[in-house]
């Protein structure tokens, strides 16, 4: 285990890795809150790998089952895992995951019966498996639900309690979460069993993000992009979008304005999506817009922006997706696009972060910034008609735009 810290030039514990990994090699239970970026994944493989290295375990059983909200995560968990399991004898892994061909299938399907010692798995992929009769879950000593929140998020609820009532009542199990709403308790309930909890508070950005915020209307979204994307220096930019058709539709613009993109949403295959990802880890692809797919648990550390085309509705949302840039103490830059109804979204976010972040005038050619009003911009709401019939938001002129851009804003499509 030493040996591969060494060569992956592992140095020192993270703050969750410190608190969570002596825990867990006490055996117990963990419920562990930590965002993206922090170290988890160490945090609760290293020493699982540890334990199962002794040999203490059943041979051809599966001894882990470690839960993904998303293929992506559970590839990536899966190539930790060889990293770290690459100088230890007879630990084996298997990810499973849906999305993909009949071959890849039955591959998983053999890799299950064999008893792989540690399976990463998606909940739906487990679930087909599991009522097929590949798999055998009686001798499971460790269950880790990674991403748990977004895995509720994402109505795998059922899929999971569903799973735990194959396991042994005597299994550690270790959940880890961003945050803690009340179905992540009524989880943590459920499933743990006197869990001790590690905390981690939410990290502000990387003070070498540059952050900024253009307020705009919808309709000069786009000019603004194309106008922060006419810098040629930049060959690695994510652009967050709020919804998959949001993301269609702005990937087909830049498309056809010559940008090198690539687009990423729930409606793609597998293969699909491991071809973009490749595409832009490999800087074949300069421009990757997303839908919140990606925002955590992709690990690439030289992304140089990050756009928020869409201002996110949950302020952790936000420092997520900034954090994929400045990365490994480089610099990065987060560019965030907000209209007047955003603006308490915005609000939000700065008090999470504690920090205001600057608003310049738009980009030359992209027109005239909307004002907004005093109340608005101390976060308090104002009902429409209290001030001569004026609504919350007031632009330099006519109110004609405002108008136009309500029924612009009003389409944005349906969530990913």
């Amino acid at each position: 285990m030493l040996d591969a810290l060494d060569a992956m030039n592992f140095e020192e514990c993270t703050p969750i890795q410190e608190q969570a990994i002596p825990k867990i090699l006490e055996g117990h239970d963990l419920m562990g809150i930590a965002q993206t970026g922090t170290g988890k994944t160490a945090a609760y493989l290293l020493p699982v790998l540890d334990e199962l290295s002794h040999g203490n375990y059943p041979k051809d059983s599966v001894n882990c089952i470690i839960m993904s909200p998303t293929r992506e995560l559970a590839q990536q968990i899966d190539q930790q895992v060889e990293g770290f399991a690459y100088y230890l004898d007879g630990v084996s892994s298997v990810a499973v995951y849906g999305g993909n061909d009949g071959i890849r299938f039955e591959q998983e399907r053999r890799g299950l019966e064999l008893g792989a010692d540690i399976i990463i798995a998606t909940p739906g992929r487990l679930i087909s498996h599991l009522n097929g009769g590949h798999i055998d879950l009686k001798k499971v000593s460790f269950f880790i639900l990674d991403e748990a929140d977004r895995m509720l998020d994402m109505g795998f609820y059922d899929d999971i309690m569903k799973i735990a009532s194959y396991l042994s009542e005597d299994r550690q199990t270790i959940m880890f979460s961003a945050t803690m709403p009340d179905n992540i308790q009524k989880l943590a309930q459920n499933i743990l069993h006197n869990p001790v909890e590690v905390k981690i508070a939410v990290s502000k950005p990387a003070e070498k993000i540059q952050q900024i915020a253009y307020v705009c209307y919808d309709g000069m979204k786009e000019r603004i992009v194309e106008q922060v994307l006419s810098d040629e220096s930049l060959d690695r930019v994510i652009i967050f979008g709020s919804s998959k058709q949001r993301v269609k539709e702005l990937s087909l613009i830049l498309k056809r304005k010559g940008y090198n993109v690539g687009a990423m949403h729930s409606d793609l295959e597998q293969r699909e999506r491991e071809e973009i990802m490749l595409g832009f880890k490999n800087r074949r692809i300069r421009i990757l817009i997303a839908t919140d797919i990606v925002s955590r648990g992709i690990d690439i550390d030289d992304i140089q922006m990050v756009i928020n085309f869409d201002t996110p509705r949950d302020p952790e949302d936000y420092v997520h997706r900034i954090g994929r840039t400045a990365r490994a103490n480089r610099d990065g830059q987060a560019v965030t696009l907000v209209t007047p109804k955003d603006w308490p979204h915005l609000i939000k976010i700065e008090r999470l972060i504690e920090k205001e972040i600057p608003k310049p005038d738009l980009p030359e050619g992209c027109g005239e910034k909307p004002e907004i009003s005093a109340a608005a911009a101390k976060g308090r709401r104002h009902t429409p008609g209290r001030h001569g019939g004026k609504g919350r938001y007031n632009r330099k002129g006519n109110g004609k735009h405002r108008n136009k851009n309500k029924n612009q804003s009003s389409n944005q499509g349906a969530k990913a």
